[in-house]
């Protein structure tokens, strides 16, 4: 008797649900919270001393890249990128600890949207090993005391499907953009 192993390297999802998609409450539901996620104020001119603009693009550039070799879910990146901005408009830290900071901040996304999360050893060889698996271990626990544990951020592509179902779209187009969303 031969077996036929039919594993597939892709993740199966759930359909969106189309009846909370359409729901007005849900989308206000979304931008409430929405802004509670979001840093008040311009952190470059209050909080950072060490870090600038160009500092936190670079980061973002990276972290960017390591996501998509990866081939991590799309909502890791602006996830991740969402705690980057909330600690930085929290704690000053020193520009040598930023792109510690910006893969703990991967490291937490990727555990919250992933099924198989990124390890701390991957992370860590992404930096060309400038830093110790034990070294984002410990600043990912000084991340989510910042943060207050609250990682279940709002993001744009959370309302990428509200907006598009909202659209006056034929049904091809619909189809069409939504086959351009899922790859």
């Amino acid at each position: 008797m031969e077996l036929l192993c039919l594993e597939m390297d892709t993740n199966i999802r759930a359909r969106p649900d189309p009846n909370l998609l359409c729901d007005d409450r849900v989308l206000q539901s979304l931008l409430t919270i929405e802004e509670r996620f979001l840093p008040q104020f311009s952190y470059f001119k209050c909080v950072q001393r060490d870090i600038q603009p160009f500092m936190r693009r670079m980061v973002a550039t990276w972290m960017l890249e390591v996501c998509e070799e990866q081939k991590c879910e799309e909502e890791v990146f602006p996830l991740a990128m969402n705690y980057l901005d909330r600690f930085l408009a929290m704690v000053p830290i020193k520009k040598c600890n930023l792109q510690l900071l910006g893969a703990v901040c991967m490291f937490l996304a990727s555990k919250l949207k992933e099924t198989r999360p990124l390890t701390a050893e991957k992370i860590c060889i992404y930096t060309d090993n400038s830093i110790r698996p034990q070294e984002l271990l410990d600043w990912e626990l000084v991340v989510l005391g910042k943060l207050k544990w609250n990682l279940a951020a709002v993001t744009p592509n959370d309302f990428i499907e509200h907006i598009v179902r909202r659209l006056p779209l034929g049904v091809y187009c619909f189809l069409f953009v939504f086959s351009h969303l899922s790859t």
